[in-house]
């Protein structure tokens, strides 16, 4: 089987029409972060609400910071507005605890930088050649630095949740229930399938390049796993079996007492969580969040079961076995809508497993795209044929056993910023983020003919 590039909507643009996707893309995320900072008061702005985080601040001066670097100094060649803040907002020069201590940016002075950055970007967006370097190739720059920010509004959505006092961030509505019963997992034949992308023009330097796998026959859950699945997990006393938890994750269990998902709590009743200052019912049919990869291993050996590879995420999410080609996207190559996938914060909560039926799969496996980071059992690592572009800091100091890669996006991930072939990783301990979970297993023999 040949690598066949998936259909690329992008591609097909003029550069006039290229430009201002561009820069829709760029209006969209900005819009996102104002909301993300103006909901709360200067106060609020600049305390650390968790050592895992930065205070909100400092990430908003990042977010110009790295477009004034790329954007603005890079693309355009224009004089530096702020170097004396380079350092202050290099994210490997400072951990996260660190930050509140820096000289930062106040929010008045941190708000008319990033404005200020934005429009000399727009300014070289309108005169910036969309080709002949592979950083201007498709207005590449541009869709990094989309994605950088979007990153970090979800990175602001995570601290507003860890975020102490009354809501801030409103959800006009919930989002859709599910369709309908679902079996509870699919069969996978096994195959090769083309993983990775070389087409995607925004597609990050660890996507890269499409290459073919190899999968062994496997089953997949339909779904992520509910909170109601997880529930029966804790009440059979999952987290105090040593047999289903790794090593290194009994280990982090009993060093920080962990006992559930991070914000749930047991109260007369039932279980309880507190999501964006809400506090309510733990809901059964949504996917559990906010759960580490320990405690989702564990789940999945208390279920007979187990993770699943990166690889067999993807073939489950791209692979079409009617045509042999890899998708964009699980239901096909065009742009995540409304109808496809729960993402940007517009729910600010997971939708019901089973939802989003018009994003299912070719093999209907659901909701892939969206509601929770899903981990997989996988290291982080690059494809046949990586290179590093444009920074080796993207990702590939971050290969290595350390991380585990998740996939899928959340709730809180923006549409500019997820696709079959985009990649997270985290370390397996990490709570805070939107990440969850489903479960695969191997065929076992005379099950499928």
């Amino acid at each position: 089987m040949s690598v066949t590039p998936e259909h690329n909507p992008l591609l097909e643009l003029s550069p006039q029409n290229l430009r201002a996707h561009a820069a829709e893309a760029l209006t969209r995320a900005r819009a996102r972060s104002v909301v993300l900072t103006d909901a709360v008061d200067d106060e609020d702005l600049v305390r650390q609400h968790s050592k895992l985080m930065s205070p909100l601040v400092w990430d908003l001066a990042h977010i110009g910071s790295q477009e004034e670097l790329w954007l603005v100094r890079d693309v355009g060649g224009r004089e530096p507005l702020r170097p004396d803040i380079d350092d202050l907002y290099d994210a490997f020069q400072h951990a996260r605890a660190d930050r509140p201590a820096l000289p930062l940016l106040g929010p008045a002075e941190a708000r008319a930088y990033v404005r200020e950055v934005r429009e000399k970007a727009f300014d070289v967006l309108e005169t910036a050649p969309l080709e002949g370097s592979r950083l201007t190739e498709s207005a590449f720059a541009f869709g990094m630095i989309t994605q950088h920010e979007q990153q970090h509004d979800e990175t602001m959505l995570a601290t507003h949740q860890l975020r102490k006092g009354e809501p801030v961030l409103h959800a006009p509505e919930p989002p859709p229930a599910r369709a309908g019963r679902l079996p509870a997992e699919v069969f996978v034949p096994a195959g090769r399938f083309t993983m990775g992308t070389t087409a995607e023009p925004w597609a990050l330097d660890n996507e890269r390049p499409a290459h073919e796998i190899d999968v062994p026959a496997y089953f997949l859950d339909t779904g992520a796993v509910t909170c109601g699945a997880y529930v029966e997990f804790l009440e059979s006393g999952g987290y105090d079996e040593r047999r289903f938890w790794s090593e290194p994750g009994w280990a982090y269990r009993q060093e920080h007492d962990i006992t559930a998902p991070r914000f749930w709590r047991r109260e007369p009743g039932g279980w309880w969580r507190t999501r964006f200052g809400v506090h309510e019912p733990v809901p059964v049919n949504e996917p559990v969040v906010h759960v580490s990869y320990y405690e989702a291993e564990a789940y999945a050996a208390w279920a007979g079961k187990r993770l699943p590879t990166e690889a067999e995420w993807e073939k489950a999410a791209r692979h079409d076995p009617a045509t042999g080609r890899s998708r964009r996207f699980p239901w096909g190559d065009e742009e995540p809508t409304a109808e496809h996938a729960n993402l940007g914060q517009r729910h600010l909560r997971a939708a019901e497993a089973g939802a989003y039926p018009a994003g299912a799969s070719p093999l209907g496996v659901y909701q892939l795209i969206g509601d929770v980071w899903e981990w997989t059992s996988t290291d982080l690592h690059g494809y046949p044929g990586f290179a590093a572009f444009p920074y080796r800091e993207y990702s590939e100091v971050f290969f290595g056993p350390e991380y585990k890669v998740l996939r899928g996006g959340s709730f809180g991930t923006d549409s500019a910023a997820i696709r079959g072939t985009f990649r997270n990783w985290d370390y397996p301990i990490r709570r805070q983020i939107f990440s969850g979970f489903r479960c695969a297993r191997d065929a076992r023999p005379g099950e499928v003919s």
